[in-house]
Parts: structure tokens; C-alpha cells; sequence
């Protein structure tokens, strides 16, 4: 039996493959804890002997760093899995694990991922390799300073792009502003000005960070997903729209914008960990 997980700062989402099929399973992951969530699916389907997990952090060698969205029970969760069960475990970044499988499912060995759900993350994939920096940190895009403001992000900074360019961000302006809390949707089609210039907030916001990307990775292939543009397609189009005069003309030239057709390309990322394991 296998095992595979992808956590975020909103879903705990799981895949047990079974000689007899695939258990499914969405929980809330500020219920859930991981490792206890884990204990449970172990105590009962003890034959689970790989485990692989996409996790919304920061990762290096099996050991959770940071979690900006996520409670943090047990940092060094491969050795405390693999010390303690006849198993084998293998966590990345939940980005890494999309490009990883983007990357598979175009057939690209150029390929940048940019997703935004409860936090906005990027990876990027060159010459067919994931790039990962010297902790496996490369491409935060979503904690580079952009402008400060009076909140606070989940990793304590007061000027993190997530704070514009993510659903967690969207909800504590909103909250900062007294407003009940509404989707993307609402808000850009709001008639209410200040509710509007939330969503064109985002939106600013968002486009910085991708010609930021394109112009620093030079992809052939830039997709996006997540919750927030899965449900809003139209983001797309005002990017392919923008970009021009903000991007680097040269890395831009030739680069197709896609959304992802991946049901979740951080699960699909997940199941790839099991070949493409970070050592």
C-alpha cells in the first residue's frame, strides 16, 4: 500500500492506493494534524510501506523548516515515520511537486509553476531539473518584499507579496477593513470601489510576481493553478494582457501562459516522490 498527501494552509488531501483501488480523502488542515492524520491511516492499514507527501513549506532533507499556513506538530517528520514504522516517507514543497508533474504532463524540460491558493508559491524546472537553491528554498515568490502594509503574514513579515497575491491575504484585508468575506469573484465584480480595488490589488500584485519569475527563470512554459485561478479563469487573460512592458522583453518572447489541467498537480507531484526524491 501507498500513501500520498497533499497539505496546504485550507486542505489536508489524501490518496491510499489498495490492491483493491484508491481511498480518497479531503479534511480541513487546520483539524487535522499531520502526523496524527498519518498514525490513524497507519493503525489502520498497517502494509503502507511508501509515503509521499506535498507539503505547503519550506523542506530540506525530510525536515519541515518552516510552515507559514500550516500548524506544526513533528519537524523532522521522516525520521520520526521512518524510525518508528517499516516504511519509507518523502516530503517536498508542495510546489516543487507540481512542477515536477506540469513538467511531466507537458513534456517540458522549461517549465516555471506558479500557483495561488491560500499562499502563492513558484517553482521552476531547467534543462529538465527542479532548481532548488542551496536548502531547497528556491523561488519563494511569495515571501520577496512588495509593500508594506499593517498585516502580518504567516512567516511574520509585514511586506510579503502573499499578503496581496494569495486567498489568505484577500481574507485579512478584508477582515482589516471590516468587510464580510467574500471570493475573488465578488470582489472584482463588486460595484463597491473598495471592494474592487481589492481584487485589482491582487491583480497587480500577481502580475509582479510572474514577470518577476519570467524575467529572473526565462521559461518556455509559465502554468498556473491553485484555488484562486482555477476559479477564475479571466486572471489569466488580464495577465497575458500586462505583461508586456513589465516583464523582460527577452525572457517573455516565445513564453505560453497556460492554466493547469491537472486535477491537483501538487497530488500528482506527490505520487512522483517516490523516483524523484530530493537527496
Amino acid at each position: 500500500m501507498k500513501l500520498f498527501i497533499d497539505i496546504g494552509g485550507t486542505h489536508l488531501r489524501s490518496e491510499l492506493q489498495m490492491p483493491g483501488g484508491v481511498i480518497s480523502e479531503n479534511v480541513s488542515s487546520q483539524e487535522y494534524d499531520l502526523v496524527s492524520f498519518i498514525e490513524k491511516k497507519l493503525e489502520l492499514y498497517p502494509f503502507i510501506t511508501f509515503i509521499g507527501i506535498s507539503y505547503a513549506g519550506q523542506i530540506y532533507k525530510g525536515e519541515i523548516l518552516s510552515a507559514p499556513n500550516i500548524a506544526l506538530k513533528e519537524p523532522r517528520i521522516k525520521e520520526y515515520f521512518e524510525s518508528r514504522y517499516d516504511l519509507r516517507l518523502e516530503i517536498d514543497n508542495d510546489l516543487n511537486c507540481a512542477a515536477m508533474a506540469e513538467s511531466a504532463y507537458f513534456k517540458s524540460d522549461s517549465l516555471l509553476a506558479l500557483y495561488v491558493g491560500t499562499g502563492i508559491g513558484s517553482a521552476f524546472i531547467d534543462n529538465g531539473r527542479l532548481v532548488r537553491g542551496s536548502k531547497n528554498m528556491a523561488f519563494e515568490i511569495g515571501h520577496i518584499p512588495y509593500k508594506q502594509t499593517p498585516f502580518v503574514c504567516g512567516c511574520k513579515k509585514t511586506n510579503c507579496l502573499e499578503l496581496y497575491a494569495s486567498a489568505s491575504g484577500l481574507e485579512k484585508r478584508m477582515k482589516h477593513f471590516n468587510m464580510p468575506i467574500l471570493s475573488f469573484a465578488e470582489l472584482e465584480n463588486s460595484q463597491d470601489e473598495q471592494k474592487s480595488a481589492l481584487a485589482l490589488d491582487f491583480k497587480e500584485a500577481l502580475l509582479f510576481a510572474t514577470a518577476t519569475l519570467i524575467t529572473l527563470t526565462n521559461p518556455r512554459i509559465v502554468v498556473f493553478g491553485g484555488g484562486v485561478i482555477e476559479h477564475n479563469p479571466q486572471i489569466l487573460e488580464y495577465l497575458k494582457k500586462n505583461l508586456e512592458g513589465q516583464a523582460f522583453s527577452g525572457s517573455l518572447h516565445g513564453v505560453s501562459l497556460h492554466i493547469s489541467s491537472l486535477e491537483n498537480g501538487a497530488m500528482s507531484g506527490a505520487k512522483l516522490l517516490e523516483e524523484n526524491s530530493y537527496e
